[in-house]
């Protein structure tokens, strides 16, 4: 059985207060960008997607084999691992071995939610491929385990996120009208040191109200409070957000803590990049 996990964009992304358990809270809009598209690495196109692919098969002990994108760390601290212990502990009958498949295509560390996508896609998948019963509701808690925002791509459909980011509404937006561009450079971008650099304050804007907002509109309403420190170590990011509005975006923004840039572009418009270190473009048209 196969899945492609999608990834996210955050439309504006607030820090709000800096919690007594060392977490901060956050208010922000998750934007899920399922749509295939077209990718390059800055020179020629050729048709792409921005998802990764997931699968699972039967064998006689479970292992994961990766793929796609270098993926650094421990296999056993991949989410896609820790959401079938998850599983196999909660129905230790039912879930089996299996063979676990991952092609990495969404960039890591850039603040697009790709690892998280993979674990709760991996919950998702396992709960069908198993049979487990397992309702929306039933998942929700599951993903939080693996990470604030896993429970986002449980829902999958734009959500006002708070707290950390894991209390969720749902909020009518569709940007299907508008072709999006995602820049992501091969800048790494640490979300521990970028929340460090942070002064809390109160969200100047009411996100949950960006529905009734026209796009036209983002640019002078919503911001990203991580942008003005990680701006600050990479120049390089500011600059391509300011091609971006140069060359026709409606709106453009760094995507969490980054570093991934993104544009929302009239229709099957988009911006031809320049940039001092190695990037890769994804147009969803």
């Amino acid at each position: 059985m196969i899945c492609f996990p999608n990834c996210k964009i955050n439309l504006g992304l607030y820090v709000t207060r800096k919690r007594d358990d060392g977490y901060h809270d956050i208010e922000t809009v998750f934007y899920p960008i399922t749509s295939r598209g077209f990718s390059n690495g800055g020179a020629a196109r050729s048709i792409g997607s921005l998802l990764d692919v997931l699968e699972v098969v039967q064998a006689t002990e479970t292992n994961i084999h990766l793929s796609g994108l270098a993926v650094s760390g421990n296999n056993q601290d991949n989410l896609v691992w820790k959401a079938y212990q998850l599983l196999k502990a909660k129905f230790p009958d039912k879930v089996i071995p299996i063979d676990i498949y991952l092609h990495k295509v969404i960039p890591m560390g850039a603040g697009l939610g790709g690892g998280s996508a993979d674990g709760s896609f991996m919950l998702r998948l396992l709960n069908d491929y198993f049979d487990l019963g397992l309702t929306k509701d039933e998942l929700l808690p599951l993903a939080l385990q693996l990470g604030s925002d896993c429970p986002f791509f449980i829902h999958n459909t734009p959500q006002f996120a708070s707290g950390r980011g894991e209390r969720m509404s749902d909020i009518a937006i569709d940007l299907s009208p508008y072709s999006i561009q995602i820049i992501c450079p091969q800048v790494h971008v640490s979300t521990g040191a970028a929340f460090a650099m942070m002064q809390p304050k109160a969200a100047p804007f009411n996100l949950r109200t960006l529905g009734n907002l026209p796009v036209e509109q983002w640019k002078d309403n919503i911001s990203n409070d991580f942008e003005k420190p990680v701006f600050q170590q990479h120049p390089v990011l500011a600059g391509i957000k300011e091609q971006l509005y140069k060359q026709g975006a409606l709106y453009a923004a760094m995507s969490g803590s980054g570093s991934a840039i993104f544009g929302i572009f009239p229709k099957s418009m988009d911006a031809q990049v320049t940039a001092n270190v190695p990037f890769s473009t994804f147009y969803l048209p």
